[in-house]
């Protein structure tokens, strides 16, 4: 169970730097790599990254996570200023047993994604996305989970609710066409 844990987190990863885009600007400020030790040849503050501390913290542990990957016999590129590792479009990689093996010895170094670099990584909702979320999210109110929470200007979701509740569980199952989910699932298959 940990081991998909650990590949969901390195999963998570290469998705984040999928959903971001290549490339860079000859702007952007150095950071240290895994492969120079920590060493920069310019600083730069982490709100130059686009966030705090909780930005700086993480790219640090992604560091780390790269040379600790590396130690264990795994070619892994560096970081990039978010924090965002590209082990490419390599399906393989999650079969190899070395790469399995380092990144459950390595699970330690992971960190949790900050907000703002979350919110960086997801693609824009279109208007008529948005309109759905605000659709469902006033179903759901409406219909026994009033504590769930409007989207955002930008569609995104605001905040915590509870889903154990007899009538938030009543609200999804209500609501869930809106967004796609069938009112009555038929069975699972396994």
């Amino acid at each position: 169970m940990r081991a998909n844990r650990v590949l969901l987190a390195a999963a998570a990863s290469v998705m984040a730097l999928a959903l971001t885009g290549c490339g860079g600007d000859e702007g952007e400020p150095e950071i240290p790599t895994a492969a120079s030790g920590g060493a920069t040849t310019s600083s730069a503050g982490s709100d130059a990254q686009g966030g705090g501390d909780d930005v700086a913290a993480y790219v640090r542990a992604q560091r780390e996570y790269v040379k600790c990957l590396r130690e264990n016999g795994v070619d892994a590129p560096d970081p990039d200023a978010k924090g965002n590792i590209d082990f490419g479009d390599n399906r393989a990689l999650k079969k190899d047993a070395k790469f399995r093996a380092a990144t459950e010895k390595c699970a330690d170094h992971l960190a949790a994604v900050p907000e703002s670099i979350e919110k960086d990584n997801q693609s824009k909702l279109t208007a008529e996305q948005i309109e759905v979320k605000q659709r469902y999210a006033k179903c759901m109110q409406e219909n026994g989970a009033a504590d769930f929470p409007d989207p955002g200007p930008d569609g995104l979701g605001q905040g915590d609710w509870d889903q154990s509740s007899a009538g938030a569980k009543r609200a999804i199952r209500i609501c869930g066409p809106i967004v796609g989910v069938p009112e009555s699932p038929g069975p699972g298959k396994g």
